[in-house]
């Protein structure tokens, strides 16, 4: 046969280099064995010899014909390139022509086609091999398609997250550093987005419906044509837009705001999703970590104002999240120290004018800026973890000045202290009260826990155990703010809350709006019918004290009856009107 003639002639010292002696090479015995032994391999092997721009095929074994599905007679004189089907701009195939080209040897996988269609993963590895003067390739092939599906595993595993499939957070960015920066004429458009109140869905829905959210979520924005779109967290989600220019990006996250702003419909839910966006534009050609770190800074702004829509990131966002880093450290710092106090103002019978109780306020005292209030510093120490340990020493705090001052008292004071939605949920605060108070020996029944309404929608679950736990050890409830918030009057009856303060806005305004009396009213109205105390927040005048007692209203609170002072102060003052109602 005349492809066994040309195979006996070839130079096979010069496609394989130290395989054997040239002197074995060229023994007749080697040379009529060699057929057989290439016919028996299991690579596949072809030959071909290099013409002009094209390769026919000369000889292929039993083992190409096995592989390939092609027989014999099918492929000699075609050129092996129709294995490649229509994908013939593989990565790989430039490379193999440079090689052929420049006569050197090539080894490279492609992605090629079988005689019925199916794809296989073939590794190639090409040699070159001369006859006279003319030049022949010898090409093995190997299926490693096993092989291939097998590392494509290991990289989505690697680079994918599980649950979406899009990128996780660690590819997103070195992708976009490997994509990106090293072209100067590109902008980049960075949008970040979260899912607000994901674990409120999670616990109510089931992890289940939560995950097919999230699922829906990714697949939602991969249609959005971005270059990259990554699961950055659990219910963070980045998407990376190469733009033509910096004011087309408005447009661009409005389409992805859009794009999500239809019902979520999974098994068993049909939810309305809410999400904090954020996003930033550049040229990466400096890197593009920045931008993306630049579009996280931005969804930060946007969480703190949900109603404000889509934030693009503004050189302040990058300012307040420095302050954040430094107060972060040095609310550790604080922390260790013990620089936080507490301010008691007191809440009072309108009828009497007797102290009922008091309302402990904590304070930082800052070295540098002096006394800070909790707005500026509770949501940094619960990002930063702080917010547990803060949260017990305040509570110690304020149950050891409780048993000091209710010592010798026949009506104990009650002490009111705010927690937080976020601690609350995230910590086991009935454990937490208990073990404070053995530690201090105060009575449960002098403290009560102020909370707001929107806790009610958190975890019905776990919030109503949390509460009927709190309840049996005896520590008060007390819903703050009443009537700014989720008002559910539902939540009253079905939660066992012991108090209900009315929101200074509308103390404030009881005597021009009347509308304010009438809500006010109800709000007396149904305390007393659940057997609830209420308390009026910001009473300042006699007229409102006056108003708020002819409507029932028996405890209020306010600048009327005291500013918050210190321990000592608080003490005093007790102490004085201690003796005033006496006639001492």
């Amino acid at each position: 046969m005349e492809e066994v003639d040309k195979l006996e002639q070839l130079d096979f010292k010069k496609c394989a280099p130290g395989m054997a002696d040239e002197g074995l090479l060229s023994s007749d015995a080697v040379r009529s064995i060699l057929p057989t032994l290439v016919e028996q391999m299991t690579d596949g092997i072809a030959i071909a010899q290099r013409s002009a721009a094209n390769s026919p095929l000369l000889y292929v074994n039993k083992a190409f014909e096995r592989l390939t599905g092609y027989s014999r007679n099918e492929v000699i004189g075609k050129d092996c390139r129709y294995l490649q089907g229509s994908e013939r701009d593989q990565k790989e195939i430039a490379r193999i022509r440079a090689a052929i080209e420049a006569a050197e040897p090539v080894d490279a996988t492609l992605r090629n086609y079988r005689k019925d269609g199916s794809a296989f993963w073939n590794s190639l590895s090409l040699r070159p091999a001369w006859v006279g003067g003319e030049l022949f390739y010898v090409g093995i092939l190997r299926d490693v398609s096993a092989l291939r599906q097998a590392h494509m595993a290991l990289d989505r595993v690697a680079n994918l997250d599980g649950t979406t499939g899009c990128l996780n957070r660690q590819s997103f960015i070195q992708s976009a550093e490997e994509r990106f920066a090293t072209n100067a004429a590109t902008t980049l458009l960075v949008v970040k987005l979260d899912v607000v109140s994901f674990h409120d869905l999670n616990t109510g829905y089931g992890f289940e419906v939560g995950d097919a959210l999230l699922c829906e979520t990714g697949r939602r924005l991969r249609d959005m044509g971005a270059a990259l779109v990554a699961r950055m967290g659990a219910n963070e989600f980045a998407l990376a837009f190469e733009i033509q220019d910096e004011p087309s990006a408005d447009a661009i996250v409005k389409l992805v705001s859009a794009s999500l702003a239809a019902d979520f419909v999974v098994a068993g839910a049909n939810v309305s999703l809410r999400f904090s966006i954020g996003y930033a534009v550049g040229k990466p050609a400096g890197g593009a970590i920045s931008i993306i770190r630049n579009a996280g800074t931005a969804l930060w702004a946007a969480k703190s104002d949900p109603l404000g829509g889509p934030r693009q990131f503004r050189e302040c966002d990058h300012e307040q999240a420095t302050r954040r880093v430094r107060m972060t450290r040095e609310l550790k710092v604080a922390v260790a120290n013990n620089e936080f106090v507490h301010h008691f103002q007191p809440q009072v019978d309108l009828l009497t004018g007797e102290w009922l109780g008091t309302e402990a306020l904590i304070r930082w005292n800052h070295p540098l800026f002096g006394s800070q209030l909790p707005g500026s510093f509770i949501e940094t120490a619960e990002r930063s973890g702080l917010l547990l340990d803060l949260t017990e020493r305040n509570l110690t705090t304020v149950a050891t000045f409780a048993r000091r001052l209710n010592a010798h008292r026949e009506t104990p004071l009650r002490f009111s202290v705010n927690v937080s939605a976020g601690e609350f949920l995230q910590h086991d605060m009935a454990e937490l009260l208990d073990r404070v108070l053995r530690q201090t020996g105060a009575d449960p029944a002098w403290l009560t826990l102020e909370i707001t309404e929107s806790m009610f929608l958190s975890d019905t679950h776990g919030v109503m155990d949390a509460f009927q736990r709190l309840r049996q050890i005896g520590v008060g409830l007390s819903v703050d703010d009443f009537g700014t918030g989720y008002s559910n009057l539902r939540s009253l009856e079905t939660f066992p809350v012991t108090e209900i303060k009315i929101d200074r806005t509308f103390v404030s305004e009881l005597a021009t709006r009347p509308a304010r009396r009438v809500i006010v009213g109800a709000i007396i109205d149904l305390g007393r019918a659940l057997g609830l105390t209420v308390v009026a927040e910001g009473v300042e005048t006699e007229a409102q004290r006056a108003m708020l007692s002819e409507m029932g209203c028996p405890v209020g609170q306010g600048y009327l009856f005291g500013r918050p002072t210190d321990a000592e102060s608080f003490t005093t003052n007790l102490a004085r009107t201690g003796s005033e109602a006496m006639g001492t």
